[in-house]
């Protein structure tokens, strides 16, 4: 379709060709009802509005919003000065002409020049006509029998199909169309019956999980930035995340992977993605998630973000090095510590001389340990959370975890003749003799392995002396065990 184009538009030289004059954008605006008034041009982006232009409309609500070069497409919005607004769609036809009055933006509104928005605004109008009939029809079955309100929902539902049928017949007829695209990602997947036996059994309990989350994309491209400026984007793909993948720090790495690799097509998208996810997985709270975090970090971001500063960069490269082998499911460290014998606490509660002594016990490396699980708690006696946790843990300890095979080491990471004395002194007030007691005179280098930064911590290990949980609380311990194992007999 030709647009008539004013020359005054654009500069003009010898180079310039025929394909020049359909450049940038133009968009012709009247609403009758505002008048000399500011109006403003601006798009979706996720979940949120960004102005792109603004003009003053003459007395009778006329004026154009045009620029040298095209906007990029997605669901635009013009906000009138009173605050109501209406959205349209921006695909390659961006010069065309926008009529309403305020009475009613969306249903008084002509769109010519530009058949995406012709459609959009098509399907907009008929939904709302028949919104209508369907409120109309819910007033009329609060009022109804039984019989009535079967009748009035089978009338609704048809509506619904109606809609459907309408949205889809746009999507089969103009497959090329941004508007197909846009509806084509408001489906949602139909998902097929499992399949059943010969006495009508289900087969395959979870066939329609796993094929709801193998079709998840299927109307819903995740690497066209189009989608982005839209209020569709960013819903789906947590959605995606948080709901439909299983909540396992592999399983979300892999679908991590997935969608920064579909978003390389486009460096805004690629921008917006590789944020968004390392944003998201660093503020997690649950545990495990900082294997995503770390491994977003880790694989792309200290890279490839080339818009972050060089300090953040260095941090962040440090943060990595740092934790990267501390993920839940990983090898732990299997650190040099100096176990101490409890006679030892014993003893020198009454002789200063060998309390100071940091040369009794015997040095043992974490690996060494046999249990079907081990505990790690890094805490020192200065500590006043610690003087909290630590009794507790040790009443667990000899309630519970002692009989299911559980070793704690306490490791004590307060050093030096004065830091032992003190660690002396706590051990005998509190009896903590049942446990390992350990610690390092020598060597602070299983500080740094276990990235032990604040006390207390808490590691979980399993029998092969993998990460199974960490950071967390000594009520929690049992529970974590419990559920494993009945992870481990599935």
């Amino acid at each position: 379709m030709l647009h008539k184009i004013t020359i005054s538009s654009f500069i003009l030289t010898f180079f310039f060709t025929l394909t020049a004059f359909t450049q940038g954008y133009e968009i012709n605006i009247q609403i009758k009802g505002i008048s000399d008034d500011e109006i403003i041009l601006g798009h979706h982006y996720t979940d949120k509005l960004y102005p792109d232009d603004t003009i003053r409309v003459n007395k009778k609500g006329e004026g154009v919003f045009k620029g040298k070069e095209p906007l990029k497409g997605g669901m635009f919005i013009i906000l009138t000065p009173n605050h109501g607004y209406f959205d349209f769609l921006l695909g390659d036809d961006q010069h065309f002409s926008i009529s309403t009055d305020t009475a009613d933006l969306v249903g008084n509104m002509k769109i010519e020049g530009a058949e995406n928005n012709e459609l959009f605004l098509d399907y907009q109008q008929f939904m709302i006509e028949k919104r209508n009939e369907s409120q109309q029809l819910s007033a009329q079955k609060q009022q109804a029998g039984e019989k009535e309100k079967a009748e009035i929902d089978e009338k609704i539902q048809e509506i619904s199909e109606e809609v459907m049928a309408y949205r889809d017949n746009i999507i089969e007829k103009h497959p090329d169309l941004f508007v197909s695209t846009f509806l084509k990602a408001t489906k949602e997947i139909d998902v097929p019956d499992p399949p059943r036996d010969a006495e009508g059994n289900i087969t395959d309990s979870a066939y329609q999980y796993n094929y709801y989350k193998k079709h998840y994309f299927d109307h819903f491209d995740p690497g066209d930035p189009r989608l982005l400026r839209t209020p569709l984007y960013e819903k789906k793909i947590m959605t995606y995340l948080q709901k439909v993948i299983p909540q396992a720090p592999d399983s979300i790495i892999n679908a991590v992977d997935m969608l920064i690799e579909k978003a390389r097509g486009d460096e805004e998208l690629f921008r917006y993605m590789l944020i968004t996810l390392f944003n998201h997985y660093a503020q997690s709270e649950i545990m495990g998630m900082d294997k995503v975090y770390l491994h977003i970090a880790d694989e792309y971001y200290i890279e490839e973000a080339t818009w972050s500063d060089e300090a953040f960069i260095k941090k962040l490269k440090e943060t990595v090095d740092k934790n990267k082998h501390l993920v839940i499911g990983a090898k732990a460290p299997n650190s040099k510590l100096f176990q101490v014998p409890f006679q030892h606490f014993i003893e020198a509660a009454e002789d200063t001389s060998l309390a100071g002594n940091p040369h009794i016990g015997m040095f043992k490396h974490v690996h060494e340990f046999n249990a079907s699980y081990l505990v790690l708690i890094f805490w020192e006696s200065d500590c006043g959370h610690c003087k909290k946790v630590i009794p507790k843990l040790h009443k667990i300890y000899l309630d519970t975890l002692q009989q299911n095979n559980v070793e704690i080491l306490a490791v004590h990471t307060l050093g030096g003749v004065e830091g032992k004395e003190k660690w002396i002194d706590f051990v005998n007030k509190h009896e903590l003799y049942e446990w390992v007691n350990c610690w390092n005179p020598y060597s602070y280098e299983y500080k740094i392995q276990y990235n032990v930064e604040t006390t207390p911590i808490i590691y979980l290990l399993d029998k092969n002396k993998k990460i199974i949980a960490k950071r967390i609380s000594p009520e929690q311990i049992i529970d974590i065990i419990n559920a494993h194992n009945k992870m481990s007999q599935k």
